[in-house]
């Protein structure tokens, strides 16, 4: 599978709480390590086992290579779209007891980038996009489409000229922070009925909107359903959508069902919020494996 967006360095601190104006707090542990929506789900879909490259612009800077080091030992292979600079970073603060995130960060907007070899998608079961890096996406978006690749929208926000992207997009997998323009509610929050449809009448056969914890509401061919996502111990939510868009994606890859595919990947996203870190799942599941003794399955 292909995954094209943003990557970035993530510069992450465990807080007891974070600081209001003024204050000052001590981290329990910091973090640095690549992130970003289109890197993590690459890094998602390759410990899933799913062959990934992932479309991106990192540069020739010392940060570009932290990011290129730790995608290559990730088993992702990495196509670079800029020849200088570095990727953006954010800054996370993870609160301890509740494992909610606070995120400051930069993004590739008006960074210029080649335009993506269209044989990247030779072979490929599945495009993921993010939003980012717009006009690549677009290009393999429509190219993906007209060869029969399914294309996944990672929707975490709304950004400038999505609505392009969108009329390629088969599945768009939304968070609850996308409001496109023109939809409103007297609540002040737009339902999930009218995020979905604005959505849909864009372009997608299938729109779905997480809320962390909370039900998934899923509209497919004109019917509305939602997903359960059953309670768990929340250790840390960083990344948790870019693993439900990844392995999503991943299952796609593997010839999955659209719906069955957005299943497994809210199983995945599940069970990763209960370790720290986005990748800290598929580490422990490793430990795990080589836990088990030779010939026990």
């Amino acid at each position: 599978m292909v995954c094209c967006g943003l990557t970035t360095i993530d510069v992450t601190q465990v807080v007891e709480h974070v600081p209001g104006p003024d204050e000052k707090v001590v981290a329990r542990s910091l973090a640095v390590e690549v992130g970003g929506p289109a890197a993590n789900a690459a890094r998602t879909a390759a410990a899933l086992g799913s062959p990934t490259t992932l479309v991106t612009a990192l540069g020739a800077g010392g940060l570009a290579d932290l990011a290129r080091a730790e995608l290559a030992a990730a088993g992702v292979t990495v196509l670079d779209l800029a020849d200088d600079g570095d990727p953006p970073v954010s800054t996370v603060l993870v609160t301890r007891g509740t494992g909610e995130r606070a995120v400051v960060s930069t993004n590739a907007v008006g960074r210029r980038v080649a335009a993506p070899p269209p044989d990247v998608l030779d072979g490929a079961g599945a495009l993921l996009v993010d939003g980012h890096l717009l006009g690549a996406q677009v290009s393999l978006a429509s190219s993906a489409r007209a060869g029969g690749t399914a294309v996944i929208l990672d929707g975490g926000s709304w950004k400038d000229g999505l609505e392009a992207l969108l009329a390629h997009v088969d599945l768009a997998v939304l968070s609850a922070d996308l409001v496109p323009p023109g939809v409103t509610s007297t609540a002040g929050t737009p339902d999930d009925d009218a995020v979905l449809a604005a959505v849909a009448r864009l372009g997608p056969a299938l729109v779905a909107r997480s809320h962390g914890g909370g039900p998934v509401a899923v509209l497919h061919a004109g019917a509305r359903t939602k997903l359960s996502v059953p309670a768990v111990e929340v250790v840390d939510t960083l990344g948790a959508g870019d693993v439900l868009h990844g392995a999503t994606a991943a299952a796609l890859a593997a010839g999955e069902p659209w719906l069955d595919a957005l299943a497994a990947g809210v199983t995945v996203a599940n069970r990763s919020v209960q370790h720290p870190g986005a990748l800290g799942w598929a580490a422990a599941a490793a430990r795990t494996s080589a836990d088990r003794p030779a010939g026990s399955g």
